[in-house]
């Protein structure tokens, strides 16, 4: 009999989707995978093909801003999971988080098989303690784990991201063709300057480019600040769902933005993607996979610093990127795409 498996990954969307291929692979081998995730990764996950049930757990132990501990909510998800049924539970991670508390909640619900990545010693926490290499792309790291149990992706699945898109386009999209330029970031060290984005988006209209910027719900005096008002420019700050954002992304030529979930986004849905890449985290783990994609960064010493708000006023990183630089890039990608 083929196996109910849990698939957890507690973090944001970005990373949620990242584990989108390795999701596949169990799910082409499993009878049925739910999939543990935090509030913000559930919408991503309820996306990702061969999901069929999602449920969401606020983790204190993965936010930069956690939430304490709530003793009832913790012992109701033990609960919950050894009510499921679960065969086998896969804990992705990236190499800088621990899967183990989740593991032992897991074996306190019952669950007979536990894999995850971790450099700390699990004693009986894990069946499968994984080491994968340092070098792996996060979607590799999260298939090498899966591997390790048997699973692989089936032979017509090249291993791309990959969402379920909403029918129809989003009411208020331009007409025509459209560049997308998304400015914020959930960390603010992995951000260009507001005013280069403004200035980007005037150069792009006066080469006759429609302009759509998008942006969260937080993000709205971003966006307007980016737009301008100006004509030929969408501001759509909080005024998308991520699957209509999808939708967004995937109509457009290409997206600027920098190393976020929007970048992720636009590789499961094919499209190309200029990142204005803050290398805080390290190039070969995260840059956009298996589409056309530009990184603009400048090489600096304190590369992987993981730093959330970069110390340095200049932000040499991103700020010695200029707009002309991104504009090369967006004709070199238009000229790769139409080939």
């Amino acid at each position: 009999m083929r196996p109910h498996v849990l698939a957890c990954r507690l973090d944001n969307a970005g990373d949620v989707l990242l584990a989108g291929p390795a999701l596949r692979a169990l799910a082409a081998g499993a009878a049925k995978v739910t999939m543990l995730c935090g509030p913000r990764g559930a919408e991503a996950a309820r996306m990702l093909p061969g999901v069929r049930e999602v449920i969401v757990y606020d983790a204190p132990w993965v936010a930069f801003d956690p939430t304490p501990l709530d003793r009832e909510r913790t012992l109701g998800l033990v609960e919950l999971i050894s009510r499921m049924g679960i065969d086998q539970a896969f804990i992705f991670t990236s190499f800088h988080q621990s899967p183990l508390p989740l593991a032992l909640l897991l074996r306190l619900a019952g669950v007979p098989f536990v894999a995850a990545s971790s450099v700390d010693y699990p004693g009986s926490l894990l069946d499968i303690r994984h080491l994968p290499e340092e070098c792996l792309h996060e979607v590799e790291r999260s298939l090498s784990l899966v591997e390790r149990a048997g699973y692989t992706l089936p032979p017509d699945d090249d291993g791309r991201l990959a969402v379920r898109l909403p029918q129809g386009e989003h009411p208020l999209l331009l007409e025509g063709p459209y560049i997308a330029v998304h400015p914020g970031a959930s960390v603010p060290a992995r951000t260009w300057n507001p005013e280069r984005h403004a200035t980007l988006v005037g150069r792009l209209l006066e080469e006759g480019w429609r302009v759509v910027v998008t942006g969260g719900p937080e993000e709205r005096k971003l966006t307007a600040r980016v737009t301008r008002g100006r004509p030929g420019t969408l501001d759509l700050g909080g005024r998308t769902t991520l699957s209509e954002l999808a939708r967004i992304l995937a109509g457009a030529r290409l997206l600027v933005t920098g190393n976020t979930g929007p970048a992720h986004l636009a590789a499961a849905v094919g499209t190309p993607v200029i990142s204005l890449f803050a290398p805080t985290v390290p190039l070969e783990r995260w840059h956009p996979w298996k589409v056309p994609h530009r990184l603009l960064y400048t090489p600096v010493p304190c590369a992987g610093c993981r730093a959330r708000v970069c110390p340095f006023e200049e932000h040499p990183c991103l700020g010695g990127v200029g707009v002309e630089e991104v504009l090369e890039a967006v004709s070199a990608l238009m000229e790769e795409r139409a080939r």
